[in-house]
């Protein structure tokens, strides 16, 4: 199995990334909104230019987050806002739902618009959250989204909602979820020097259900890539808009 998460837009190394695997899972955030690393790529600097872009994300990093969201509104004030970004993550999603191999399992990711998905996947791509499938033997559980945060992306769910979804989950031999479980050094993101949202829930499930594996993205520099809980290896499948690499889970 080939496991990629935070594809933020990247469909051409998406299109090799099930070579050699039985499957591919995909763990969410195909949208490409603004690219950290490179200010000229995504939804934003293609609406309002890069120089916004430097700005929107120096506030950001700063956490100056009400600045942020100040300059956001008057950049938005003159644009209808809806449309323009549902229009613009049509495009990315066509690209990117074509480029997936078959099978492909995938759930969301916090910037990712549900919606729309159903529109895009294609017989050979099996959409779950809060569901469980079980492949070439083995039962995985699929839990998107992320958590509320500041930023407000679009697919940010109360921790009540996220709790209910690890539940209907139940015990599986590998959890896969966006967002990692609540532990400081997988959810401490190096670069922007800041801790994102992890969840206390499906760390708590992890030490009860016990998974051979629980595999997720969303945190794109963690302090830790990797490390056991108990009898649970917990893995951060990686960066892929980045690194254009799958991270491979074999048995």
């Amino acid at each position: 199995m080939h496991v990629v998460s935070d594809v933020h837009g990247n469909a051409r190394d998406l299109v090799k990334a099930g070579e050699g695997a039985d499957a591919l899972i995909c763990l969410g955030d195909l949208v490409l909104f603004i690219d950290y690393a490179d200010h000229s790529r995504g939804i934003f600097p293609d609406l309002f230019g890069t120089e916004n872009t430097d700005r929107i994300v120096e506030l950001r990093t700063a956490r100056r987050y009400d600045e942020a969201r100040a300059l956001g509104a008057r950049l938005w004030a003159g644009v209808d806002r809806g449309p323009a970004i549902e229009k613009a993550v049509r495009k990315q999603y066509a690209e990117l739902f074509a480029a997936f191999p078959t099978p492909t399992y995938a759930t969301y990711g916090n910037v990712d618009i549900p919606s729309l998905w159903s529109e895009y996947a294609g017989p050979g791509t099996t959409v779950l959250d809060g569901q469980r499938v079980e492949i070439a033997g083995r039962v995985f559980g699929f839990v998107g989204g992320g958590l509320r945060t500041p930023m407000r992306t679009p697919y940010e769910i109360s921790d009540e909602e996220y709790a209910a979804k690890i539940e209907a989950v139940g015990e599986v031999d590998v959890l896969c979820t966006h967002i990692p479980p609540e532990v400081p050094e997988l959810v401490y993101d190096t670069v922007a020097r800041r801790f994102e949202r992890g969840s206390r829930a499906l760390l708590a499930a992890i030490r009860r259900t016990r998974p051979r594996y629980s595999l997720f993205g969303h945190v794109h520099q963690p302090l830790a890539r990797r490390m056991r809980i108990g009898a649970t290896e917990c893995v951060n499948v990686g960066h892929f808009a980045g690194t254009g690499k799958p991270w491979a889970l074999e048995w």
